[in-house]
């Protein structure tokens, strides 16, 4: 069990770091989009390179965090039962863990064995932006989308884990 501590413990850590590092493209999405519209406003003046980092900076946000959001419980999540005071803390633990295993795990593998061939063709051919004036390096942000399924699948090891421990520690009360 000391092996199972230690893992969650580690992947908490890295995913709380990447998600406060993400936490500032926020902030540079926000500034950015306000450049972009004074821009465009009041100077009728638009860029479509800025308009797609734009986009690109939301994707990022979108998909490098979502490992943080599983780890502080704030992902989407139908709680007809799961909230209500009919479920128990036992009941909770068996569902994130089967939800874990047989729902998040094979989906994220799903995307990241689908997205990479995805990825490296844009990066083996150079891609750029198709407008005219747009960003280069497409493989950049498309290579994010098997790196935030790798960082969900990752943090879901550790939930299954977390869920695992909760587990022992109830049955462990009872006896």
């Amino acid at each position: 069990m000391n092996f199972i501590v230690k893992v969650v413990n580690s992947v908490d850590r890295a995913s709380e770091w990447s998600g406060r590092a993400i936490a500032w493209l926020v902030l540079a999405l926000v500034l950015l989009v306000c450049y972009d519209v004074a821009m465009r406003y009041l100077l009728q003046s638009g860029s479509i390179a800025l308009q797609e980092l734009e986009w690109h900076l939301f994707a990022l946000i979108f998909l490098l965090s979502a490992a943080y959001t599983l780890k502080h419980d704030e992902h989407v999540r139908v709680d007809l039962l799961y909230g209500s005071r009919y479920f128990s803390d036992k009941h909770r633990a068996m569902v994130n863990l089967s939800g874990s295993l047989f729902l998040l795990i094979p989906f994220c593998i799903l995307i990241i064995y689908a997205s990479w061939p995805f990825a490296a063709n844009a990066y083996a051919i150079n891609e750029v932006s198709s407008d005219p004036g747009g960003l280069p390096y497409r493989f950049l942000i498309k290579a994010a989308i098997p790196l935030g399924f790798l960082l969900l699948l990752i943090q879901g090891i550790a939930e299954i884990g977390r869920n695992i421990l909760i587990l022992k520690q109830l049955s462990d009360v009872k006896e």
